[in-house]
């Protein structure tokens, strides 16, 4: 159970009670307004004289003024106060009304009985006990008053002790009766706040869900959606001119419709892949009605962008570990190719013109292995290991060596720079993959027909001043529709690729907080820009 909702408090439970409030105030309107008739009306003649006329109508009338205002103002104001003030004025001029008019004193006791209970009722229990006990004191003061004053009417002590044994009875009751309305009423105001907060947490999980969900009725009206149901429906759809003005989805998806009316009348859903609307991702929809014989229909929009990306996690998750599984298995025969180059390097009888050939062995047995810890860090998350790396240097030296063991026959790859000095902070053996992937790419893909390939690796600083790294050809260029999934795993349109190059290569540059973008080029051809980190970035203060 949620412990942020609030408890009920008896402030609110009493704003429950107002309406048994408002019938107190009015039977004791209508009780001033008897004791009134009786006095100035025509049937005066059904009670005895009062003891004192002037005094008895002076209390009547002063009684129904109070009466009034307090009908008036009954709800206004603190109930508690309302209902103290209320049962004090009943008992005051009650109190005294049966000695002015002693033949009707039993009924006017009698009638007491109701306000005494229902002050009872509506009052804290010390409150209601003390009211009765006040009823019990001013009855027996005046039968005293009475029987001192020589005004005796024959009455024994008995009637107000009989009385005041059931204004002390009816105010214990009815006081269970108030205490029960009130823990029922803080109960039910408890479980409510619960509810409610229950339906918003509800409301929010359902309109934050990344799956598409409309109620449809059965004229076909939206009559509710969540967040992700609009932005997967679009803005098209007219309303139908009622007063909520519901969406048609027959206007806003007439294909959906189409399957919606398909799947009430055969009870098949269609799940091939439906595009709700020009430039939104595909979506296939799910029906089911929202109550047994009902004609609304829960429709769920599920967003086949989201399943290709959690498929495609679960797919770089398991590449991931056979990878480094891979990794492990290659490093032993690279480890004894290494040792086997040392030991023939090593020996006399190898040709001077053979030893260029083990140099370049060596060397990409070692650029192999760095691969394979590259392989090995990102499947465990390694962090890269940047250096102060001079890049004009650098990717000379990169050229250098990828001309000597890549044989590019009349293709052309060239270093150039404007800065000789433009350094940057990055893990040399990353970078230096990364180029590679991007210069087999611009030399086998960035070539137009029957020409050779012509490939720049240029160094320079952006418009921030920060070290960049751009690797250009002179191809036909990349279409947007396919520029746009570049980056992702397994995307390739050769039928030799495997579509993880540019994937590990932009993945080793965000090692290095380092990005890696694709520029296309006005006037002809692509690029591939490398924004490095500069010298500092990384350095403290």
């Amino acid at each position: 159970m949620p412990s942020g909702l609030a408890p009920s408090s008896p402030a609110d439970a009493d704003l429950a009670l107002r309406r048994e409030l408002y019938f107190f105030t009015l039977y004791r309107l209508l009780e001033a307004a008897l004791l009134v008739f009786f006095l100035f009306g025509p049937v005066d003649s059904l009670i005895a004289p009062p003891r004192h006329d002037l005094f008895a109508r002076s209390l009547a009338l002063s009684y129904l003024f109070m009466a009034a205002l307090l009908f008036v103002f009954g709800r206004r104001g603190e109930l508690r106060g309302q209902v103290i003030a209320g049962i004090a004025c009943d008992l005051f001029f009650g109190i005294l009304a049966i000695h002015a008019l002693p033949s009707a004193g039993t009924g006017i006791a009698l009638m007491l009985m109701f306000n005494v209970g229902a002050a009872a009722l509506l009052l804290p229990t010390r409150y209601g006990i003390s009211a009765a006990v006040l009823a019990c004191i001013g009855l027996v003061g005046e039968w005293l008053w009475s029987e001192l004053g020589s005004e005796s009417v024959g009455r024994t002590l008995a009637e107000p002790i009989m009385f005041a044994l059931g204004y002390l009875s009816i105010a214990l009751l009815t006081n269970m009766l108030g205490r029960q309305m009130r823990e029922s009423q803080e109960l039910a105001e408890r479980r409510g706040a619960e509810a409610a907060n229950y339906a918003e947490i509800n409301e929010l999980i359902i309109r934050r869900m990344r799956t598409g969900v409309l109620l449809v009725d059965g004229e076909g009206r939206l009559r509710l959606a969540n967040e992700a149901a609009m932005l997967l429906l679009g803005d098209s759809g007219e309303y139908d001119g009622t007063r909520h003005g519901h969406r048609i989805l027959a206007i806003a998806s007439p294909e959906l419709a189409r399957r919606l009316s398909r799947w009430r009348v055969e009870g098949r859903p269609d799940e091939s892949p439906l595009q709700l609307a020009p430039d939104l991702p595909e979506v296939v929809p799910r029906f089911t009605r929202l109550l047994a014989g009902s004609d609304q229909t829960l429709i769920f929009l599920d967003d086949t962008s989201l399943v290709s990306r959690r498929a495609e996690s679960i797919t770089l998750a398991a590449l991931g570990r056979f990878s480094a599984s891979l990794a492990h298995e290659i490093r032993n025969p690279l480890a004894a190719i290494n040792y086997a180059v040392q030991l023939l390097e090593e020996s006399r009888d190898i040709a001077v013109s053979d030893r260029r050939l083990l140099e370049i062995v060596r060397q990409q047995g070692s650029r192999m292995n760095g691969i394979v810890e590259n392989v090995l860090g990102m499947a465990r998350r390694e962090p890269a290991k940047p250096e102060h790396v001079e890049l004009m240097g650098f990717v000379r030296q990169f050229v250098d060596e990828y001309r000597a063991s890549h044989p590019i026959e009349l293709d052309t790859l060239r270093a150039t720079g404007s800065h000789s000095q433009a350094a940057a902070l990055v893990d040399p053996r990353q970078l230096h993959q990364a180029l590679t992937v991007l210069v087999h790419n611009a030399l086998t893909y960035g070539r137009q027909p029957s020409e050779p390939a012509r490939v720049t690796v240029h160094v320079y600083f952006d418009e921030v001043g920060l070290p960049a790294i751009d690797v250009l050809d002179r191809g036909p260029g990349i279409p947007d529709s396919v520029a746009e999934r570049l980056f992702r795993p397994f995307f390739t349109t050769s039928s030799h690729g495997t579509g993880l190059g540019l994937y590990i290569a932009r993945e080793l540059c965000r090692a290095n907080q380092a990005a890696l973008d694709y520029v296309p080029v006005p006037g002809g051809g692509g690029c591939f820009r490398i924004r490095l980190a500069g010298a500092s970035a990384l350095s403290p203060g």
